[in-house]
């Protein structure tokens, strides 16, 4: 694993696993209910009761950190699990098939990659209405497109090799030769094109989340903590804005750079 990632894709797999077993066990940790306001409470500073202070209806804002990674970490990840599975599906189906099937995939492929994803998240949120259900519906969309095209390119080469022309002679299927001989040989990079469309689907549920969009109030999650802790920064007390902020920060750098890892392992390997 260390030859692998290196140290600073072992430090990035590090913080991920600690933010996500902090946001796992966050009922167990968080020393108080997330949405339980406390009026006395109201734009507090640090304390030895509330580390961080409390947000404008004295809700303690490092519980709500706590089961806010819940939704910023999970919103992505569904997204870049539907958008993988389905993107990869369709390169593989237009790189084996190649000819008009290639042609008709590849065209729609083009389509989407031109439309910006915050325009498909708006979209759906407006046939869905605001919720993460909507958003996560139009990203995965518009996410599926940067995968498939990168999956394509390497399943043509793939599909040229003499292991796969020998599966053929075998008189293997063309579902079985894709299932167990393909789909392994493009795992790697497969992996590394998702981690990296991880960080900036983490970016974008959080912008929605800030429009207002994405994750409705009162639930936590970090976008909307950056939002509504706005209104405490203006009045001297930007603790909630500014953690909600460096931890999306923080947890978008190490995804990167663990994908950047990755990706220049497989650029390697090849």
């Amino acid at each position: 694993m260390r030859t692998r990632l290196g140290p600073t894709g072992l430090a990035a797999v590090a913080l991920l696993a600690v933010i996500a077993v902090v946001s796992t066990c966050a009922p167990l940790l968080a020393p108080y209910d997330p949405d339980r306001p406390d009026l006395l409470n109201a734009l507090a500073g640090s304390t030895g009761s509330h580390l961080l202070g409390g947000d404008a209806l004295g809700r303690d804002i490092l519980s709500r950190l706590m089961f806010g990674a819940r939704t910023t970490l999970l919103g992505p990840l569904i997204t870049i699990a539907l958008s993988t599975v389905v993107g990869t599906a369709l390169a593989i189906t237009a790189a084996w098939s190649g000819g008009r099937v290639d042609a008709v995939i590849s065209r729609l492929l083009d389509v989407l990659f031109a439309v910006p994803g915050i325009v498909f998240a708006l979209v759906t949120v407006a046939v869905l209405g605001p919720g993460m259900t909507g958003v996560v519906i139009g990203l995965s969309v518009a996410y599926m497109p940067y995968v498939a095209r990168v999956v394509r390119s390497a399943a043509l080469r793939e599909r040229n090799l003499p292991y796969v022309a020998a599966a053929w002679l075998q008189g293997r299927s063309a579902v079985a030769i894709c299932w167990r001989h393909l789909l392994p040989n493009l795992r790697p990079l497969i992996v590394a094109q998702s981690v990296s469309a991880f960080g900036f689907a983490i970016i974008d549920l959080a912008a929605i989340s800030f429009l207002g969009l994405g994750v409705q109030p009162p639930s936590a999650d970090w976008g909307l903590m950056v939002k509504s802790g706005l209104d405490g920064a203006m009045r001297g007390r930007p603790m909630e804005a500014i953690s909600a902020g460096v931890l999306i920060v923080v947890v978008v750098v190490a995804v990167t750079a663990l994908g950047d890892r990755l990706g220049s392992r497989q650029g390697g390997a090849r």
